[in-house]
């Protein structure tokens, strides 16, 4: 009898014992294709030895050193990379143990900088519906994911919600892409003269929309306004880059590919590749330097902030990615699985959009590709397809909600950046093989 706290208590789940390349294993030994990188986590694959051999090194050295009392050679080492690679004026790394903790940093870094140069009355959050920024309380309420937020309602702290950047759904026919972007980023402007510009503090948006939408980049010029509206009332913009970033859109950070700049960036996932729990919020100079010349710390903590042998992994994870020529690796396969994901499914009535950036990958799941309608939520059918693709031996992330946090289902596909032309075959015939058991 396990004793493990699960997340579902009547899903039982096989026991994975081995990963290798692309593939991990379980007690029973059957051996299933990694198409999702779990979470979009494993960008390397399972089993790098180059990793594997950065971590192994690091505990023959220092396990553990309390950033109270230290600071480590792999924190400094790590940061100096991430810096010399992050476009724009991003100076300063702060550690973390993964997603949800860089945010909740991130939003008390922003409210901090404008206590710190007088504007007090700046503590307004704006997010984007149908978002999700993580399941800690201040990331749960900054998020608009809907169904994750209702239990936890009481305890969520006061943000607001403009629309999502998602032109299947939001585009109208006469509209051209960058009209729709436009129109998508006013609503940030309305929203902070609604609220009162002195008293918004930030922006957040993820640069691709991950887990509740389906790999949706924004589309072309929406960021390029956003930026220019934060800059108009002072505002500081925060992207999360937990899942699309560290080269899983086919640049080292998603927002490159947008021609802005970010005051503050939030990492994790592919930033240790699965090999260590690490995450990260980088800011500007400016805003360091705000705290650094006025009350000099940062009054945010955690007992694991720069860990020494996650740092080391991320370095080496991140020196893989740049090193190894697995960016262009990342833009090549995910233009091929896009072609052959619409070369095999895009005619089928029940698939109305497959999208993404890189190998960061979505198909929506619909009733009608006219009307563009979603299955009725009671056929779970999302649920359906996590099961019968686990017994086809495909891993893939299949999730609901995606129009309005009830209503529609997509699967998305982040898989290691390491993925083969015969990967893609096999990730093809277990997809089919698994619509083809879906009870519509």
């Amino acid at each position: 009898m396990s004793h493990v706290f699960p997340r579902h208590t009547k899903f039982e789940l096989p026991t994975a014992v081995a990963g290798e390349g692309v593939y991990l294993t379980d007690s029973n030994g059957k051996h299933y294709l990694d198409a999702s990188g779990g979470a979009a986590v494993s960008c390397l694959g399972h089993g790098d030895v180059e990793v594997i051999a950065a971590i192994k090194a690091q505990l023959d050295k220092l396990e553990f050193a309390h950033t109270a009392f230290f600071t480590s050679e792999p924190a400094e080492t790590l940061a100096s990379t991430l810096i010399a690679n992050a476009p724009g004026d991003l100076d300063r790394v702060y550690f973390v143990s993964g997603g949800s903790e860089a945010i909740e940093a991130a939003l008390k870094l922003a409210r901090q900088y404008f206590l710190e140069i007088g504007q007090p009355s700046r503590h307004r959050i704006i997010a984007r519906r149908q978002s999700y920024h993580g399941n800690t309380l201040g990331a749960l309420a900054t998020g608009g994911n809907e169904w994750r937020r209702q239990p936890f309602a009481p305890l969520l702290i006061d943000t607001t919600h403009i629309a999502p950047c998602y032109a299947y759904r939001g585009q109208q026919a006469e509209e051209s892409e960058f009209a729709y972007g436009q129109r998508m980023a006013e609503e940030l402007k309305a929203e902070i003269e609604r609220l009162g510009a002195d008293y918004v503090m930030a922006f957040v948006a993820e640069t691709v929309v991950g887990a509740t939408l389906g790999a949706v980049p924004a589309a072309a010029g929406y960021f390029t306004r956003i930026r220019e509206i934060c800059d108009e009332y002072g505002v500081l913009l925060i992207l999360d880059e937990v899942m699309c970033g560290m080269g899983r859109t086919g640049s080292l950070f998603a927002f490159e590919q947008e021609g802005i700049e970010a005051d503050i960036v939030t990492i994790a996932k592919g930033l240790g590749g699965g090999y260590q729990p690490i995450g990260a919020t980088l800011c500007t100079s400016t805003i360091y330097e705000a705290i650094a010349n006025g009350s000099e710390f940062f009054q945010h903590g955690h007992t694991y902030l720069g860990h020494p042998v996650a740092c080391a992994a991320a370095d080496a994870v991140v020196n893989a990615i740049l090193n190894r020529g697995l960016l262009a690796q990342v833009n090549a396969q995910g233009e091929k699985i896009q072609n052959a994901l619409r070369q095999e499914f895009g005619e089928r009535p029940y698939i109305g959009d497959i999208r993404g950036r890189g190998l960061f990958i979505g198909i929506e799941l619909v009733t009608d590709k006219a009307s563009k309608a979603p299955f009725d939520p009671a056929l779970a059918l999302h649920k359906q397809l996590k099961k019968i693709t686990l017994e086809q031996g495909l891993i893939c992330y299949p999730m609901g909600g995606t129009v309005d946090g009830k209503q529609g289902d997509h699967v998305l596909l982040a898989p290691p950046f390491i993925f083969e032309d015969k990967h893609i075959d096999e990730l093809l015939s277990k997809l089919d093989r698994s619509f083809a058991e879906l009870n519509f």
